[in-house]
């Protein structure tokens, strides 16, 4: 029986209307953004057969093109509807932690880091560059690396430090195994950039390491 020959409190899309989009499931949701479904499957059907295949939304949004256009039904324009509605839930978090304001809510910061690096499928390092009144100036992905690590380079992240004028920096790089606990190089990287940037008066004000939907603070742990 196709959606539409549902009642009406029972459809997806007039659930949403009705009830707010908290209320509805992972696949209703998904179903919504589906909108159609294949033969012998409305679209309900499809978005959860597409939640089990990747075990759920989180293996859904991260999943490539070949991968998701792999799964019948589905093809390179929902793909890049997908990416667009990620890339636009990204830049909603990031609005919030935007040129000119103020770093006032760490929680914010780390929401969009999280949303931002947990999934990358490598290592990468990040400087957040901010005036001396802790506003931000820039956020910067400044080197890759591997599924292991990143090599990072003092001198670089000193000359992009002096071209933006920063006062200060939050440096912050992704663990792609999912385990945010800082290594014994972790540690080094950030006592020698620390050192560094103190000869030119600019703090260091955390180290984040991005995990599977932790982070962990240095600045917490007292590791600066």
């Amino acid at each position: 029986m196709p959606i539409t020959d549902w009642p009406l409190e029972e459809r997806p899309r007039e659930k949403l209307l009705a009830r707010g989009a908290a209320a509805l499931s992972d696949a209703e949701l998904l179903a919504i953004f589906l909108r159609t479904g294949v033969p012998g499957k409305t679209a309900l059907d499809l978005a959860r057969d597409l939640l089990t295949e990747y075990g759920g939304l989180r293996g859904l949004l991260a999943a490539t093109e070949s991968e998701f256009c792999a799964f019948p039904g589905i093809g390179a324009a929902k793909f890049a509807q997908l990416q667009a509605t990620l890339e636009m839930s990204r830049r909603h978090l990031g609005e919030k932690i935007v040129r000119g304001e103020a770093l006032t809510s760490p929680e914010q910061t780390r929401d969009w880091l999280l949303a931002h690096l947990r999934d990358r499928p490598h290592e990468v390092f990040c400087v957040l560059f901010l005036d001396n009144r802790n506003r931000v100036l820039a956020f910067e992905e400044l080197f890759q690396g591997t599924l292991n690590g990143a090599s990072v380079y003092p001198r670089e992240v000193l000359r992009r430090v002096l071209d933006h004028n920063a006062g200060a920096v939050i440096l912050v790089h992704n663990h792609p195994s999912g385990v945010a606990e800082p290594s014994r190089a972790d540690e080094s990287l950030t006592r020698r950039l620390t050192e560094v940037l103190t000869h030119v008066e600019v703090r260091v004000l955390d180290h984040f390491v991005v995990g599977d939907g932790e982070i962990v603070s240095f600045a917490e742990r007292g590791l600066l």
